[in-house]
């Protein structure tokens, strides 16, 4: 929780106002109990003929003092609530920014819904805590330090009543909070796990009910939703039990106060107004330390949700930005070289790639193919350096892409993975996602490669049609033509398709091929497939096995000298087309 201090500084001057309110507001009340035991002791118990004209001032004084206090309570709620909210909006917007800059290692090692916990829960946890602990960690002691002088003022005689109070408070928070305080990392991960099985099941809906797997689904669900309630209804349970044994303690003191009290009065070795003020007084202290043992409840759990943020915060990145970036030469083309490329995932004891040597030409089409695994779409991630290669050098435009800004190369680049991802919004807002400038004209002539035109089109809105989240309103194959004319309206002079045509039908997929051609004859085009009839044109064919080229050439020259590449062929094509 330390390491998150520093997002108090924008609101520092705020939050010396609101402790500054905070403390008018406890010596406000602080002074109430006193004021009445003079209005007891002066003007009930020894009467005199000032004692009316003394009960009226003293009770308009304290009618003042508590509108006082009401203001000053009220301004510390504000002032609190707005120190907690921005507080809140800076973490959110850090935390997001830190996650956007994640390379696709971070993103393995936290999983997809840890970092939905995170930025959202656990942030809301450290709001809370902040936005309740101005209200009560600074008001409890003062109003519990400022009740024991004031107490001790009212009556020495009777401290030790506070003393016991006190001891008897402390040893119980102690006990509750070495029971629940272990729990609340249990919950934040079984949270993660919920979070976890949820996204699972609605992404992965149609393929459960296709296999009919409901039952052992909804059992999966079941299990965590069943741990997690256990674990919260036990800490609730914990915090539950403080309340009333706090509240018997406060009686029994109440009950030991009057007893011991009475027999001072009777002894007239006190005051009525006296006792009744240190009973108030008692009062202030055991809410001093209820408050404080409500918070020591959500402390421990915030500051499981703190140090968890402070993960992500603190997580170094392994793709950074050189401090002193290249920039592409002003004669650049979209050349890709892979100069001796070897790459290992990271926690994998053997490489994803080896020693993958290649150059992409500007204009032209190279093609790679392979068996499932083979590492085709590794290649894609790291030119688009999703992942630093572990030994070699990528090359774009002639300059290697880890002295290149992260930015400046991707600029570059226009890639169609293997799954759609579109966004919710106009079919138009998704295809300018790359080029928030690009005319309508510059749009259709996309959507037109792409062979998308035809079904946006029919569309009365055209561009203007809604898309659902990722896409749920479209086919899959119209899917995939949104993501390719995506990346067509950015004028990228590299396009990358990590098997981006295998959810077209062959018609569709040779129109697109050959208006690429054609419409797109300077880019550097690199194609990712496994149909053999989606790379039969290609200038350039990479078979790739086990991380390693085993084949180059055209598709000719591959039937021959390729017997991996004959074998996928043949499997796919007709005797006529192998001849």
């Amino acid at each position: 929780m330390v390491k998150l201090a520093k997002y108090l500084k924008p609101f520092l001057l705020t939050l010396v106002i609101a402790l500054v309110a905070l403390f008018i507001q406890a010596m406000c009340n602080l002074n109430l109990p006193y004021l009445m035991s003079q209005i007891v002791n002066r003007g009930l118990i020894h009467r005199d003929p000032d004692s009316m004209a003394f009960i009226i001032r003293t009770g308009i004084f304290m009618l003042g003092i508590t509108l006082l206090s009401g203001s000053a309570s009220v301004a510390v709620g504000f002032l609190s609530t707005r120190i907690a909210a921005g507080v809140a909006r800076n973490l959110r917007h850090d935390v997001f920014t830190k996650v956007e800059s994640f390379s696709s290692k971070e993103f393995d090692a936290f999983s997809t819904a840890s970092l939905i916990t995170r930025c959202t829960n656990d942030i809301t946890q450290v709001q809370i805590l902040l936005g309740m602990g101005i209200r009560l960690i600074c008001f409890a002691p003062i109003m519990g330090i400022g009740g024991v002088i004031m107490a001790l003022r009212t009556s020495v005689s009777m401290s030790w009543m506070i003393a016991l109070a006190v001891i008897v408070l402390l040893s119980l928070v102690m006990v509750i909070m070495s029971i629940a305080t272990p729990k609340f990392k249990i919950i934040q991960a079984l949270v993660d796990k919920l979070n976890r099985t949820v996204r699972e099941t609605l992404n992965g809906l149609m393929v459960i009910r296709a296999f009919g797997t409901q039952k052992y689904e909804k059992a999966r669900f079941d299990g965590v939703n069943t741990e997690l309630a256990r674990v919260n209804l036990f800490v609730n349970r914990v915090m539950i039990f403080m309340g009333p044994v706090m509240t018997m303690i406060m009686n029994g003191v109440t009950l030991l106060i009057l007893w011991v009290g009475t027999h001072q009065v009777a002894a007239m070795s006190m005051e009525i107004g006296d006792m009744m003020a240190f009973m108030q007084y008692t009062t202030h202290i055991i809410m001093s330390f209820l408050m404080l043992s409500m918070m020591f409840m959500i402390i421990p759990r915030t500051a499981v949700s703190a140090d968890r943020i402070a993960e992500v915060l603190d997580s170094e990145l392994s793709i950074r930005d050189p401090e002193d970036p290249r920039s592409f030469p002003g004669n650049a083309r979209g050349q890709v070289v892979f100069d001796h490329v070897s790459f290992r995932y990271p926690g994998a004891d053997t490489d994803a790639l080896r020693d993958i040597s290649f150059t992409a030409e500007s204009g032209l089409t190279t093609a790679i193919i392979g068996s499932t695994g083979s590492g085709k779409s590794t290649v894609a991630s790291l030119i688009l350096r999703f992942y630093d290669v572990t030994e070699g050098a990528i090359t774009v435009g002639g300059v290697d892409i880890r002295k290149l800004a992260q930015q400046n190369l991707r600029s570059k680049i226009g890639y169609v993975p293997q799954r759609s991802v579109l966004l919710s919004g106009t079919i138009g807002f998704n295809m300018k996602y790359g080029k928030k400038e690009a005319a309508e004209a510059e749009i259709r002539e996309a959507a037109e490669i792409a062979q998308a035109w035809e079904f946006i089109g029919e569309k009365p809105e055209q561009f203007e049609a809604a898309l659902a989240q990722g896409g749920a309103n479209v086919s899959g194959g119209q899917k995939q033509r949104l993501s390719i004319a995506r990346a067509l309206v950015k004028e990228p002079e590299i396009l990358i398709f990590d098997d981006s045509f295998s959810a077209l039908d062959f018609k569709t997929d040779a129109q697109l091929r050959r208006a690429l051609r054609e419409k797109r004859q300077g880019v550097t085009r690199i194609v990712i497939a496994q149909r053999v009839g989606t790379i039969m044109q290609a200038e350039q064919i990479l078979v790739m096995d086990k991380g390693q080229i085993i084949g180059r050439g055209t598709h000719r020259e591959l039937l021959k000298s390729c017997p991996a590449y004959y074998e996928i062929a043949s499997s796919q094509l007709a005797m006529e087309e192998l001849a």
